[in-house]
């Protein structure tokens, strides 16, 4: 393990896990996760108070579900969602296997670090690489956490079409607590299922806090179906669905790229801060890998 320090944050590095703390408390403010042969996530995600955990692992209602992570049905007819915990089992799923972590960059309030998983078919079949490049930014009152994430095809792959799909977001949900879901064209969870819009955020209450907090997902304009169409789950998961508009496809060497960033706050949600946010994101170059 290595470890340090830099202002405010300081990041403790493992091969197969990374944690990013607060100096001043020593408590991870978010921790990724990449275990050998397992699906790569982040989680716990905190308050940018300190009060309460903003993401849910492996909840009651989705087991195979891992607070923020990426995971796709139908990549040339397998599953890398499911991870052998739905109906079919394995026979029909693929594996996530990412490399060891290479060492992060931290730079004041700035981490960023690279996540390479190789996904492989039932028959063990090498058929596509995922890079996910992650940069996490500690403003004090809100983070920010940004994402281009690149698929590189190693043969001809269609991505069938589905309501859900890519980048997924889940949060501590549960029916006694409520929640409230928010796009960017005003709509509500139930009516911002399946809808374009250029960002979606969700506030809840959490163990720890008298008031909420909450997670904006901003999409960019340059990505290749903007603005994607989103799941809204009734649990309150929320995810930028490319498939959601039918099959894709990617040819032997080809590459997609898709650029995000999650606003995490507290408090409601508010829709002009997180406009705001969205203006600054948008007018940012998206990064190549």
């Amino acid at each position: 393990m290595s470890e340090s320090a830099i202002n405010k944050l300081f990041v403790r590095h493992e091969t197969n896990r990374l944690q990013i703390l607060r100096s001043e408390t020593g408590s991870p403010v978010l921790v990724q996760h990449a275990a050998k042969d397992g699906r790569p996530y982040i989680h716990p995600i905190g308050a940018p108070d300190g009060k309460g955990c903003l993401t849910d692992n492996q909840p009651w209602h989705h087991l195979w579900q891992h607070g923020l992570y990426t995971g796709l049905h139908g990549v040339n007819g397998v599953d890398f969602w499911e991870e052998g915990l739905g109906g079919n089992g394995l026979a029909h799923d693929g594996t996530f296997h990412p490399k060891p972590l290479t060492t992060p960059i931290l730079k004041g309030n700035n981490v960023s670090w690279m996540v390479e998983t190789d996904w492989c078919s039932s028959s063990k079949e090498n058929i596509l690489t995922e890079y996910q490049k992650w940069s996490f930014e500690d403003i004090g009152t809100a983070f920010r956490l940004d994402l281009p994430w690149k698929l590189k095809a190693h043969c001809d792959i269609c991505f069938e079409q589905c309501s859900y799909g890519g980048l997924f977001l889940r949060m501590p949900w549960h029916p006694s607590i409520g929640a409230t879901a928010l796009d960017s064209e005003g709509r509500g969870r139930a009516e911002a299922e399946g809808k374009r819009s250029r960002w979606v955020a969700v506030s809840m209450p959490l163990c720890g806090r008298e008031d909420n907090a909450g997670i904006a997902i901003l999409e960019h304009p340059q990505n290749p179906v903007f603005p994607t169409p989103w799941r809204v789950d009734g649990n309150y998961g929320i995810s930028p669905s490319r498939c959601i508009l039918g099959d894709w496809k990617l040819e032997k060497g080809e590459s997609s790229l898709e650029a995000y960033r999650l606003f995490i706050f507290c408090g409601v949600i508010d829709s002009s801060i997180i406009e705001d946010e969205w203006k600054i994101f948008s007018q940012t170059e998206r990064r190549i890998l």
